[in-house]
């Protein structure tokens, strides 16, 4: 059965478990500075913030981007 109790739990600890992993690239992206490089587009207003992390997220396509083409062969 596709939907069945133990697919469902399975399928939940997984997602749980890729959450975790995103939080914790996350809390090391911030210890190593990540976020904050230069490129990265920061706007502040009297009631708005605005952050676009457009070089951080260049920087982390191509390192994901290498990562896995070195898994794929």
């Amino acid at each position: 059965m596709l939907f069945g109790p133990e697919n469902i739990g399975r399928l939940l600890l997984g997602i749980a478990a890729i959450i975790a992993l995103a939080g914790l690239v996350f809390l090391l992206m911030g210890k190593l500075g990540l976020g904050r490089l230069p490129g990265d587009i920061l706007i502040r207003r009297e009631n708005l913030t605005v952050f676009v992390p457009i070089t951080t997220m260049i920087v982390i396509s191509l390192v994901l981007t290498l990562i896995f083409n070195l898994f794929r062969r």
